[in-house]
């Protein structure tokens, strides 16, 4: 009986990190790729949770075997998920210019096995991914994630219920996502589309030339030369939207402490 009433405190105040941690695991960026067995990804989260007991186990905590405990764990995982999908916004943003890229200069066509994703994939699209994924870990950005992850228990305990804030605000910057990608892609899409409107009035004049023919494989190599200028300032904007998103859940951390 010692031993019991020993363990189920530490086992209660462990599972409700774990819950949230393993769910924003699940939506992270990197770290929810599918490169990232899920005995990885549990073990990682049950450290995680040995680390967070400072945080964690300060208040009440619910019966982990009663109704309450079990709408606490949706509660947690509900939170975890959407600190990761609100750090999946930048990942997300130029992984859609690669679609975008790849779909203006022809490259779609070309498609390959995506370890990553765990599907078929255009060339573009994943070397996008695995630049994002570089500055994800040349930024410490997996130190921020661990850093976010703890200052979210002190804005929202254990306990504490779901913000609606919190969702609310994840979901109206989802749009930024959107506009983000086509300003990315806009210097490459304005580009090969002036070439190819050149290349219609060329076609206009000397119909014997055939110039279609001739001009998707000149957009194509024009396209590739305006994506390598446009690679160098991908770590730059990643950057500036991983700050914009951190920027938002802050605020959010704020206005919860503020309650």
């Amino acid at each position: 009986m010692e031993l019991y009433g020993f363990l189920m405190p530490l086992i209660g105040a462990l599972w409700w990190p774990f819950c949230r941690i393993m769910a924003m695991m699940i939506t992270a960026p990197v770290l929810g790729d599918g490169t990232i067995p899920i005995p990885v990804r549990a073990l990682l989260a049950v450290v995680l949770s040995f680390l967070m007991l400072p945080l964690t186990s300060k208040g009440a905590m619910p019966d982990a075997f009663s109704l309450a405990g079990v709408l606490a764990m949706f509660e947690q995982a509900v939170i975890g998920a959407v600190i990761g999908l609100a750090l999946q916004f930048a990942m997300a943003a130029i992984s859609m210019l690669g679609f975008l890229a790849s779909s203006q200069i022809g490259f779609s066509m070309a498609t390959m096995n995506d370890p990553v994703n765990g599907q078929a994939s255009d060339v573009i699209s994943s070397l996008m991914a695995l630049v994002a994924m570089l500055v994800f870990f040349a930024i410490d950005a997996h130190l921020v994630l661990v850093a976010v992850l703890g200052q979210s228990f002190l804005a929202w305990p254990v306990g504490g219920g779901l913000q609606p804030m919190l969702l609310e605000a994840v979901a109206l910057n989802l749009s930024w996502v959107f506009a983000a990608a086509i300003l990315l892609a806009l210097p490459l899409v304005f580009s090969t589309v002036v070439v190819q409107i050149g290349f219609g009035f060329l076609n206009r004049v000397a119909p014997s030339l055939n110039l279609f023919s001739l001009g998707f494989s000149l957009v194509t190599i024009f396209g590739l030369l305006m994506l390598i200028q446009l690679v160098r300032f991908i770590p730059e904007h990643y950057i500036a939207m991983t700050n914009q998103v951190l920027e938002m859940l802050t605020e959010q951390m704020r206005l919860a402490h503020g309650r």
